[in-house]
């Protein structure tokens, strides 16, 4: 079993990545294999409502969504970090995921279905519980289980070092990898033993102006 931990960060060694290690290290003990993919620092645009891809299967710019999607069809879970900006999770990860869950809504893949998530945050102060509601927002639209830790999942800071002196975040941390662990097995327990995945219906579409 794998688990993905995006690194929503544009410093690929910074706050984000110090929270996020410490739930890879825990999940490594699990016995969960991880990864950590960083969206990077480079511009990332927002989704543009072109709907292409709905008749390609994937998001019409070639960048790191498309890149993620291919390493997100071989996961069983995933992580999604990022820091804090103006009491919301940052720019670059927000158009990420906008496109990343766009897309795979409009493919017949199914991506994201029934596998488990979690976000985690990194901030200075305070903001970490809007942006943590922003996030798992893109989970339970996907019908993605979220994960939850002993409280909420954040950490303070503003070096890496500053992080690992919030004893209490690096445990949310650790107890959230013990968690999204502990769902990951009995899913597979579950699948051994032949129980069933929901039986799914098709989406009906209403508006409110009619």
């Amino acid at each position: 079993m794998k688990v993905l931990l995006v690194n929503g960060s544009p410093k690929p060694k910074g706050c984000t990545y110090t929270a996020l290690t410490e739930v890879a290290k825990t999940l490594n003990e699990e016995g969960i294999e991880t990864e950590i993919f960083d969206v990077g620092a480079h511009p990332l645009s927002g989704c543009v409502a072109c709907r292409r891809c709905a008749g390609i299967g994937r998001c019409i710019f070639q960048d790191k969504v498309n890149e993620f999607r291919e390493f997100a069809e071989i996961a069983d879970g995933f992580i999604f970090g990022s820091p804090v900006h103006y009491a919301a999770a940052g720019g670059t990860i927000t158009s990420f995921m906008d496109r990343l869950f766009y897309s795979n809504a409009q493919s017949k893949k199914n991506t994201f279905y029934l596998k488990p998530a979690a976000a985690v945050f990194v901030a200075r102060r305070a903001g970490s519980t809007a942006a943590l509601d922003q996030l798992n927002k893109y989970f339970t639209i996907a019908e993605m289980p979220v994960i939850s830790s002993r409280y909420w999942n954040m950490v303070h800071g503003t070096t890496p070092e500053e992080v690992k002196q919030d004893l209490e975040g690096m445990q949310i941390m650790r107890i959230l990898g013990r968690n999204m662990a502990w769902f990951l097995k009995c899913k597979e327990a579950g699948k051994k033993a032949g129980v069933p995945l929901p039986a799914r219906e098709e989406i009906q579409f209403t508006n409110f102006i009619r």
